[in-house]
């Protein structure tokens, strides 16, 4: 599983603002949005007529989803039920991510798994725990891993075994680009675009009838280079999500381990593809997808994404001799605006 990605940069802030302040005066002014989210960043853009600026609503509505579905909160639904709470009751951004993470688990045989959390903590990507891991920590949580040990039964949370933990990292921020989204269009406003965490949903158009121009990062050769693009693609109405495994990884007795674990196995995979750029409408399940197909690798997730019409993906990996090499399926190909080889 993949764990914080900042991996898509947005260039429709900049180009939007040019917009504004380069053409007519009466011309409509994007309204721009910033702040932090589930221990990210959130960078959103909208048009619209009456130019409200949604600040606080944004920031509340963020807000109860991290009361929701953060285990950073102590107090969040997702947390309670990690730790057993018999009184936790669930609400709709804890119940959807539920219900889309065993989605694509069931439809990726695993390779999603919302379960897998544990293991992240003992190899340490997310906690900086640094530690040395060996094959009995591992054999010590394999019997409570696992997404078909665990479902919801009449409002509850049901465990095959109760140290059993949800982790929604790898699909809550697509989700709740979803969750903003669905508040805008309630006020009216039909072209936005949002950025939680990488994770981009582009609805409708700029007022000039262009699309949301996306970008999409380069892989990087070690965590500290700087961010470099590799393509530009133009959403309307579709999400963007990426993930990859170039930037967090641990070096151990010579051996460098990406970020992305094997849910079955506990250990980090270990395979050539360093990125991948889901595209479909739903961007919990683009970025749920991003995250299985990182554990899935390159040929298997090809196959995958060319068996289902309603995905789309950019994969980019390194060759035997550490040449990126990138394939783009049909449907990615035809909103690439751009590509920098």
């Amino acid at each position: 599983m993949k764990m914080k990605k900042l991996l898509v940069f947005v260039l429709s802030l900049l180009m939007a603002g040019m917009m504004s302040s380069c053409g007519p005066k009466n011309e409509m002014k994007p309204i721009h949005l910033q702040g932090s989210a589930q221990g990210t960043y959130y960078s959103m853009l909208y048009f619209d007529p009456q130019q409200r600026d949604f600040t606080p609503q944004v920031d509340s509505i963020l807000n109860a989803f991290n009361q929701s579905v953060s285990l950073w909160v102590p107090t969040s639904i997702i947390s309670r039920v990690n730790n057993n709470d018999s009184t936790v009751v669930l609400d709709s951004n804890f119940i959807g991510n539920f219900k889309y993470s065993q989605q694509v688990s069931d439809s990726t045989h695993g390779a999603f798994d919302a379960t897998v959390g544990p293991f992240s903590e003992i190899w340490g990507f997310e906690y900086k725990n640094i530690e040395h891991v060996t094959k009995q920590m591992i054999d010590s949580i394999l019997p409570f891993v696992g997404y078909k040990k665990i479902k919801i039964v009449n409002g509850k949370v049901v465990k095959q075994d109760p140290r059993m933990q949800l982790d929604f990292n790898g699909i809550a921020q697509g989700y709740s680009d979803m969750v903003v989204g669905k508040f805008f269009e309630s006020k009216g406003i039909h072209n936005y675009l949002i950025d939680i965490g990488g994770e981009v949903l582009g609805v409708g158009r700029k007022p000039d009838g262009e699309p949301w121009n996306v970008g999409i990062e380069k892989p990087a050769p070690d965590a500290d280079a700087p961010r470099v693009l590799k393509a530009v693609v133009g959403l309307t109405n579709m999400s963007v999500a990426t993930s990859g495994n170039y930037r967090k990884y641990y070096v151990i007795d010579g051996h460098r381990y990406g970020h992305t674990l094997d849910p079955y196995t506990g250990y980090p995979i270990q395979h050539r593809l360093l990125s991948v750029s889901v595209l479909t409408k739903n961007t919990a399940l683009a970025d749920a997808y991003a995250t299985a197909f990182m554990e899935m690798g390159y040929q298997k997730s090809r196959v995958f994404v060319e068996s289902h019409p309603s995905l789309d993906a950019f994969f980019i990996w390194a060759d035997k001799d550490g040449r990126f090499r990138s394939y783009a399926t049909a449907g990615f190909k035809k909103i690439i605006i751009k590509d920098f080889n």
